[in-house]
């Protein structure tokens, strides 16, 4: 059967624009699914080295923050020798449905950039010619912010909120032995939390192209942004004062980045309207 041709958009049905979406979609999920089966074979480095990387004392972030409390003759917990806790699995399936999920994670971690591809073949039929000029870099900036969000969750958040956890103790009399869901749990919020909060300039470009954002509000509304900052930030690090202001303070200067962005596509509009009325 011949392939049917590629149909106008703006000839495409409501049911059109739904099949169409239907195999964004079956596209994107195969690509997880794809990733997500070579994370699964990959099994002893995704977990030994990158989701018990934060449980070692030779991880990146405690060597960094032992020579800081080392230079100024500060007794720290980052320069001890090993976790006092262990990780136990207390479901008869616990492992292997660890294993599963953190595969299937993994491919949404890592096919991001192709479900944003999907995505913007999706919506970039209804852009403007100059719209979609200017929104080329979308599918790179976008990916480069999450991505480096991810890191930033992986190397700052997790290993903070590891360290604080899992060596708080109330009692002496109390061991922690953490199960493994929780654990992973704790590595993957972190994660995921902080790729879509580095999103946060693109968000705001979206909703300023759509007239919902203007940079007036976002100044207007900085203050109740700082609190909301920093309620996020409690909820995604443990209740420590140092460890909320080394996450609020990444989010604040994408926020002031946001404002910038948000003032640019205020412009350009301005621009372009101003374009139309002169042709006329």
């Amino acid at each position: 059967m011949a392939k049917t041709a590629k149909k106008n958009p703006d000839e495409m049905s409501f049911l059109d624009h739904l099949e169409e979406l239907r195999w964004h979609l079956i596209r994107s999920t195969l690509a997880i699914v794809i990733i997500a089966c070579a994370a699964f074979v990959f099994k002893g480095f995704i977990f030994d080295t990158i989701l018990f990387g934060p449980k070692n004392m030779d991880f990146p972030t405690y060597k960094f923050f032992c020579r800081i409390a080392t230079y100024f003759g500060i007794n720290s917990e980052f320069c001890g020798d090993s976790m006092p806790f262990t990780i136990q699995s207390r479901l008869m399936a616990g492992q292997f449905s660890a294993h599963i999920w953190t595969s299937i994670w993994a491919g949404i971690i890592l096919g991001f950039p192709y479900i944003l591809y999907e995505l913007w073949k999706f919506i970039s039929p209804g852009l403007y010619e100059n719209e979609r000029k200017y929104s080329r870099g979308f599918i790179l900036t976008a990916s480069s912010l999450f991505f480096l969000g991810v890191l930033f969750g992986y190397y700052v958040v997790a290993p903070l909120s590891i360290n604080f956890l899992g060596t708080y103790q109330v009692s002496s009399e109390v061991l922690n032995e953490i199960d493994l869901a929780s654990y992973v749990g704790a590595v993957r919020s972190s994660v995921i939390a902080c790729g879509i909060m580095f999103e946060l300039p693109i968000i705001i470009y979206f909703l300023t192209k759509v007239g919902l954002v203007t940079p007036e509000i976002l100044r207007k509304y900085r203050k109740i942004a700082l609190v909301i900052v920093l309620i996020l930030s409690a909820i995604i690090t443990p209740p420590d004062v140092t460890s909320q202001i080394v996450v609020a303070v990444p989010v604040l200067i994408l926020y002031q980045i946001s404002i910038r962005i948000s003032s640019m596509v205020v412009k350009r509009e301005a621009k372009k309207e101003k374009e139309r009325k002169n042709a006329k």
